[in-house]
């Protein structure tokens, strides 16, 4: 199935020069994160990505690393077409109140989501990961993006100064926020089930996947997964944790710097691998690079 949509190039960016440095910068920023879920998530679905569906959006950036179609069940494969669509719609968004930036070179290979499973449970899986082979396994690597760009808008919002950078924030964190919520809730619904050859379970997967991010942000607990001890569940009632909430059930915040560690999967703002092995682009992600 060929999806295909496109932009003036007159649309892009028409807005930019009205808001201040910083709300621009900041909303630069999360073109990254959200480049990373229109590729995975388009990519899985359908086997190709943005260079199909909406050329125009890509800048002219490097085709992803290791992209490819996922082996999914009907109701998986129908929602995450659903979210590579949604992302589109994020990416218009952005383009057209910032100018943005090119598609920064992305790694979505099985390799790359093998080794952050690898480093999540201490140890080499085998067989290694594979986030492709699955619905189950495509859900658990889903479950290691959106709810970082969800962290980042909660991070930036207080931050922006423009009413208009302000709305673009909240309307794109209620998206990514909805998009968290069902992927969650999907895994939730099998937290239980043992994913097969691991001998763990899925909630078990989103323990540790959750505490490496804490780990790689270095900056507290601001991540947790589907099943947690009871003083950290709702109102320190439930074990069950169907949403990642603090203590009064608000959703955590993270700042780029913090974003950069996860999604590099370095610990580094400064050093770059994971999933962008260049690099992130816009001006606050390679003011950190320069002072590597």
């Amino acid at each position: 199935m060929l999806l295909s949509y496109s932009l003036p190039n007159e649309v892009l960016g028409r807005s930019s020069a009205t808001l201040p440095k910083s709300d621009v910068e900041l909303i630069e920023f999360a073109l990254n994160l959200e480049y990373l879920e229109a590729e995975f998530f388009l990519n899985g679905a359908l086997g190709h990505g943005l260079d199909v569906v909406a050329p125009n959006l890509t800048g002219g950036g490097p085709h992803p690393i290791g992209a490819k179609i996922a082996h999914l069940g009907h109701l998986v494969r129908d929602v995450i077409l659903q979210f590579g669509l949604q992302e589109v719609g994020h990416l218009r968004a952005i383009k057209s109140t910032v100018r943005g930036f090119p598609r920064p070179l992305l790694n979505i290979s099985s390799e790359t989501f093998g080794q952050i499973i690898d480093n999540a449970f201490g140890e080499k899986l085998q067989p290694a990961f594979d986030p492709y082979a699955n619905d189950i396994s495509y859900l658990i690597a889903t479950y290691v993006i959106p709810y970082v760009g969800l962290n980042g808008y909660v991070g930036a919002n207080p931050l922006l100064q423009s009413v208009t950078a302000k709305k673009l924030v909240a309307a794109l964190l209620a998206a990514e926020s909805g998009q968290d919520a069902v992927v969650r809730t999907m895994l939730y619904e099998r937290r239980y089930e043992i994913v097969i050859p691991y001998g763990v379970t899925v909630a078990e997967f989103t323990n540790r996947i959750s505490a490496l991010r804490n780990k790689l942000g270095r900056d507290g607990l601001k991540d947790e997964g589907l099943v947690v001890p009871k003083e950290l569940g709702a109102e320190g009632k439930v074990t069950g944790n169907i949403l990642s909430l603090n203590k009064d059930s608000l959703g955590y915040p993270r700042t780029p710097k913090e974003i950069l560690r996860i999604v590099y999967a370095t610990g580094n703002e400064s050093v770059p691998a994971g999933f962008y092995p260049k690099g992130a682009n816009g001006t606050i992600a390679r003011s950190y690079l320069e002072h590597n």
